[in-house]
């Protein structure tokens, strides 16, 4: 393998994991190089594999999106011969394990990080959670929208008025697995001068709480509790969505500066200099009164119209695209950013992260379920006949 854009090669991962969290873990190890062994339920596999429509073959794309670039295999962990053949292969070939069932399900199976690390003391072994390891959540079960709606998130997302809203994609998920990708790199660069690996440990309550760091140290400087702002956020302004005569388009500005020019770009600029909006602090607090006053100029314009106005006035701004859109969008596919496993003819997005210009990524398709159950070496049970 090429070390500059495989900087993994030769680091061999086992992902027990299913659905979301520890899966984009393994694929992004997967992508950056390493070996990844996806260890699935040989009934029913990886919940996600279910998960459509839309499937892509006999299997749900999402599973395709999460799982590509990974060796699979089906272990009974209730087969005493199938757990020791994987315990064999973790102490034989991994490097790290990776993940995510539910707490106690290990236990009952010997599939601990201390039973592991005991027999190999340099294996890193990353848990991703629920609501973490200590507290009074311990044990209960949890998932995305669950931590979504535990941590804040969801009171700080969508529009106050209005029923809760979830985050539409899968942030606490993807974002727990990223922790787990960085606790476990963290943990290699340790080895590499002790010898010795470790436990990581995230969850995703964990995750949403680090999400929530600014509107935490809102409230603790203030004690006030702040509404979802829709597109907008609670601390600057404007800072969201504007309607135009065809669409939406989300603009950004951050500063006095770039409002002064957004003000002149629009042809308002009594706004720019009028003390109840001159700086943010005072456009946070009058924010009723002057968002309308810029939607009724937005709306006049068509979305590329006014895009170009503000990309003139160095006023940052983008439209609002839907998926098909983003697809086919030419700085998406100027990135390069999406894959095509090799016998597959969909493209899957890869990990935003070059190394000296070359984009990592591993052109392997996901696998089927069991599909390498070869490299577990099952032993057979000795008959009475056996010599």
């Amino acid at each position: 393998m090429n070390s500059v854009d495989k900087p993994l090669a030769g680091i061999t991962v086992v992902e027990l994991g299913h659905s979301v969290a520890a899966p984009y873990a393994g694929l992004i190890l997967a992508d950056l190089g390493a070996r990844v062994i996806k260890v699935e339920n040989p009934g029913s596999g990886d919940y996600a594999r279910g998960w459509g429509p839309p499937f892509f073959k006999d299997t749900a794309s999402a599973f395709h999106s999460l799982n590509r670039g990974k060796e699979g295999i089906a272990v009974d962990f209730a087969d005493g011969a199938q757990a020791d053949a994987l315990k064999r292969l973790i102490l034989t070939e991994a490097d790290a394990v990776i993940q995510n069932l539910r707490p106690g399900i290990l236990d009952r199976f010997g599939l601990t990080a201390d039973l592991m690390r005991a027999s190999k003391p340099e294996l890193i072994w990353c848990d991703i959670g629920a609501f973490g390891a200590t507290g009074p959540l311990a044990s209960k079960p949890g998932y995305d929208p669950l931590a979504q709606a535990s941590t804040g998130i969801m009171s700080v997302t969508g529009e106050g008025d209005r029923p809760p809203v979830r985050v539409g994609v899968s942030l606490i998920d993807m974002g727990s697995g990223m922790w787990a990708v960085i606790g476990l790199l963290a943990g290699l660069v340790a080895r590499q001068e002790t010898g010795q690996g470790r436990v990581v440990a995230t969850s995703l309550f964990e995750t949403g709480l680090a999400w929530m760091t600014v509107p935490l140290a809102g409230y603790e400087a203030s004690g006030e509790l702040r509404r979802p702002f829709g597109s907008g956020t609670a601390e600057i302004v404007p800072y969201q969505c504007f309607e135009t005569s065809d669409g939406w388009l989300m603009i950004a500005a951050g500063n006095d500066n770039l409002y002064r020019k957004l003000c002149g770009a629009l042809g308002l600029t009594a706004l720019a200099t009028d003390a109840d909006f001159a700086t943010n602090m005072a456009r946070v607090v009058n924010r009723e009164r002057l968002i309308p006053q810029i939607s009724a100029v937005t709306r006049t314009l068509s979305t590329d119209a006014l895009g170009r106005k503000l990309d003139d006035a160095g006023v940052p701004n983008a439209p609002l695209l839907t998926v098909d859109q983003v697809s086919n969008h030419p700085q998406t596919q100027a990135l390069a950013m999406t894959v095509r496993c090799s016998a597959d003819d969909i493209d899957l997005m890869g990990v935003p992260l070059s190394f000296d210009g070359q984009r990592p990524r591993s052109r392997v398709r996901a696998p089927k379920l069991g599909e390498h159950n070869d490299i577990l070496k099952i032993a057979k049970p000795e008959t009475a006949d056996a010599r």
